[in-house]
């Protein structure tokens, strides 16, 4: 029986957003627009020179789960927070979009996981992530019927980082094709594709994961190239089903010999690209539960990027269902 239409899997993270120059990046040895794990000494001296921030629940899979909720879905979500205030405010945050989640936090010590994200006036983030409490997720936090009753189970490649995740997304993955349903991934960074190429090569071409999400600089990345293209050509062959996102020039969904081009939606101003990534897998996963054409996928992707990027933070403060049905998408 289908009880939801996407299980997310992932690492659970209050994003603490500020905005800031390239120089303070620099003067920082801040990676821009990538996800650098710090340690807790980090975390703390990065969180004192932050000027104004907004806190907002996040954490990529999570993002998506609430996506998805928004635009009308059923969604479900895998991972771990600590007893702590910062876990309690990501525990009613997930739930008050509609999602299920019934992880049980563990304890005070490490504590929840937050990520400090600078946000430059080109809109670009750059992310600086203490994993705390996330590094405890395991096996034993899999709800097998949950994943059983998910016609697709997505995860990000960030949960790779650590080592018991692992043994916990392969267990989804078992459960989800024992029961005829799908797995899916998101390559999350090009430094996380760097770090586990070989696995997550291993992860498709093995049939573990069904469904891929990547960026422009993420798919090069993987394949070692510069040439799209190729790129393009070697996701075709290693899985069943892939988006790509291309910023500004929208996506292109891959299906063996077939190359769907998406435009972006048109937006009035570029605020802030968090989460950008995690609401095209959001509107993208929608749509294809609903049994919607590879265009319509892709189309409802590039709505739900277009819509956060116009908006600080990472969680749709629209309701993504009722503005979709207004532009006929829905």
């Amino acid at each position: 029986m289908v009880k939801f239409d996407v299980l997310t899997v992932g690492n659970a993270i209050v994003d603490i957003i500020s905005r800031c120059d390239d120089s303070f990046l620099t003067e920082n040895a801040i990676t821009k627009g990538a996800m650098n794990l710090i340690d807790a000494e980090r975390a703390e001296k990065l969180y004192g020179l932050m000027g104004p921030a907004v806190e907002a629940s996040g954490g990529s899979a999570g993002n998506t789960a609430a996506g998805i909720a928004n635009l009308g879905g059923k969604a479900a979500y895998f991972g771990k927070v600590a007893d702590d205030q910062i876990g309690k405010i990501f525990i009613h945050d997930i739930r008050a979009q509609g999602v299920h989640y019934e992880t049980r936090p563990k304890g005070c010590n490490p504590p929840t996981a937050r990520s400090m994200i600078f946000v430059t006036s080109d809109g670009e983030r750059s992310m600086n992530t203490h994993l705390g409490a996330c590094v405890e997720f395991g096996p034993e936090d899999v709800e097998p019927e949950v994943v059983a009753s998910s016609k697709v189970t997505y995860f990000e490649g960030y949960l790779w980082d650590p080592p018991r995740a692992k043994q916990a997304i392969l267990d989804c993955a078992r459960i989800a094709h024992e029961n005829g349903r799908e797995m899916s991934m998101t390559l999350s960074d090009s430094f996380c594709v760097d770090r586990y190429r070989a696995e997550f090569l291993d992860l498709m071409r093995s049939g573990t994961v069904d469904i891929v999400f990547s960026n422009t600089q993420e798919v090069l990345a993987l394949y070692e190239t510069d040439d799209f293209d190729l790129a393009l050509d070697r996701l075709a062959r290693d899985c069943k089903l892939a988006a790509v996102t291309m910023s500004e020039k929208g996506a292109v969904v891959v299906k063996g010999a077939e190359r769907i081009r998406v435009d972006a939606l048109h937006i009035e101003e570029l605020v802030d690209t968090t989460g950008a990534g995690d609401l095209f897998a959001a509107g993208f996963l929608y749509g294809y539960t609903q049994g919607r054409s590879l265009y319509d996928c892709g189309r409802l992707g590039c709505f739900a990027a277009g819509v956060v990027i116009q908006q600080i933070g990472p969680r749709p403060l629209i309701s993504l269902e009722q503005a979709g049905r207004e532009l006929g998408l829905i």
